[in-house]
């Protein structure tokens, strides 16, 4: 016990400083509170006898705090200024940041940059883009952790677990993402763009999805340039492994083709947080006038839909937002509809794909039809015994066609099966008759014969006589 305590003085355990690792390996610079939410969620509803919202934090944050602490002695965490509220942030070093990869079983290339200046500038985008992951993930609070808790606390935990689900696990995230629209992914060229949040979660109906959050300090002719670089990224092409040149992106995520041809861009999330002194609302709107050329699509009159090919879907909310409503909520609105909607539904094109699943149903529709015209035309060619007047099977119908092997070929091919079997065996049957009658024929003249010769020998005898 004495040599674990001087190795990990603060006394933190090996899952805590994973879960450390893991939080900070994705979102790079959090406060402790932040890495508690997070990773140990129940904790957020204990302590609450506590006489002050401070030491109630205090207390809920302290085993991760000492996680921290740890890691810090080891070389793999760093002190990371502190936010504008006060609170400390920690960063990993480049060995923490190594370890973090093996506990989020990503290569360290994937792992993403590092935000610049995050605790001496009070770390305020890091802290609303953290914000942001942890209201799209909605942590569900372990209930048997919190039992023995005060009422109050049981119940909100109550609520939280049943709540509806966020999008994804903390490892569906990624931060810091370089978007190279030269360059590499190591190295992008000067003018890429870099995501701040990535998500990855097909299992929840989001195969990719690129998130930009602002405190409403940008101008929004700024934040529109980005959408320059994003569509330059998109349409960025590089061959892959297999030789065929693809787009950029593809040869990293993964996401489904588009139907019909419509070469449509991920879309990508803007979360506006009210901290600065813009107003979220008229950044939204800015936003949306300045990259209408990036995500407004073209009527189709025969589909009733958009199509939005090689168009950038574009969804907007705020932060208060988010939190209060999360993805299922109707918090999301994509830049051209007149109506919020949830953040599937948003990000979706649900007009067209009604259209589309309209077209495959009238083309499995006409599919049978015409597959149960082929089969009564075929049925209506199908051969009939002469004998009997059935049917041919399948089967006999195949046996009987032309064959040049004459192994092969049917004695009676317009016959079924039973009835070529009954003629055959009559036929046999008459052979073996015949044969017998011949038989019969040939004793019966062989009879003759010898009679005939005994006959002929007494004459013979009595003329000798």
């Amino acid at each position: 016990m004495a040599g674990k305590r001087k190795a990990n003085e603060a006394g933190s355990s090996n899952d805590l400083r994973a879960d450390v690792l893991r939080v900070l390996g994705v979102l790079k610079v959090a406060t402790a509170d932040q890495i508690q939410r997070l990773s140990s969620p129940h904790l957020t509803y204990r302590h609450t006898v506590k006489e002050t919202a401070a030491k109630r934090k205090e207390a809920r944050t302290a085993s991760h705090r000492g996680a921290v602490n740890d890691l810090r002695r080891h070389g793999l965490a760093v002190d990371g200024g502190r936010t504008r509220g006060g609170e400390e942030v920690r960063l990993l070093t480049k060995d923490g940041l190594a370890a973090a990869a093996i506990d989020l079983d990503r290569e360290i290339e994937e792992m993403g940059g590092m935000p610049k200046s995050a605790g001496r500038s009070g770390a305020s985008h890091p802290m609303t883009v953290n914000e942001t992951v942890i209201a799209l993930i909605r942590p569900k609070p372990n209930l048997d952790l919190v039992a023995g808790e005060p009422a109050e606390a049981v119940a909100a935990a109550r609520a939280a677990a049943d709540a509806p689900d966020g999008i994804g696990t903390l490892a569906s995230y990624a931060t810091e993402v370089a978007l190279p629209v030269k360059g590499t992914w190591k190295n992008p060229a000067i003018g890429s763009a870099r995501a701040d949040v990535v998500l990855t979660a097909p299992e929840a109906g989001v195969p990719l999805l690129f998130i930009e959050a602002d405190n409403c300090t940008e101008e929004a002719v700024l934040i529109a340039r980005k959408f320059d670089k994003y569509a330059r990224f998109f349409l960025r092409q590089e061959k892959d492994t297999d030789g065929i040149d693809k787009q950029l992106w593809r040869t990293r995520w993964s996401a489904p083709t588009s139907d019909e041809y419509e070469r449509e861009h991920p879309p990508v999330l803007l979360v506006f947080h009210q901290a600065g002194q813009r107003s979220a609302k008229n950044q939204m709107a800015r936003v949306a006038d300045l990259t209408r050329h990036h995500w407004q699509g073209r009527w189709h009159p025969q589909g009733g839909y958009h199509s939005y090919d090689r168009c950038i879907p574009i969804v907007a909310t705020t932060l208060e937002e988010l939190r209060e409503h999360g993805p299922a909520g109707p918090a999301f609105w994509r830049f051209g509809r007149d109506h919020r909607q949830p953040l599937l539904d948003a990000i979706g094109n649900a007009r067209r794909d009604a259209y589309l699943a309209r077209r495959r149903q009238a083309a499995r529709q006409e599919q049978r039809r015409r597959e149960e015209r082929e089969a009564a035309e075929r049925e209506a060619r199908r051969p009939v015994c002469k004998d009997c007047g059935q049917k041919f099977t399948d089967a006999r119908w195949e046996v009987t066609g032309y064959s040049r092997d004459w192994s092969k070929r049917q004695s009676h091919p317009h016959l079924c099966e039973n009835c070529q079997d009954r003629a055959d065996a009559a036929e046999q049957q008459a052979e073996a008759d015949e044969r017998e009658r011949q038989d019969q024929e040939r004793c019966r003249q062989e009879a003759e014969r010898q009679a005939a010769a005994q006959k002929a020998g007494g004459w013979l005898s009595r003329f000798r006589t």
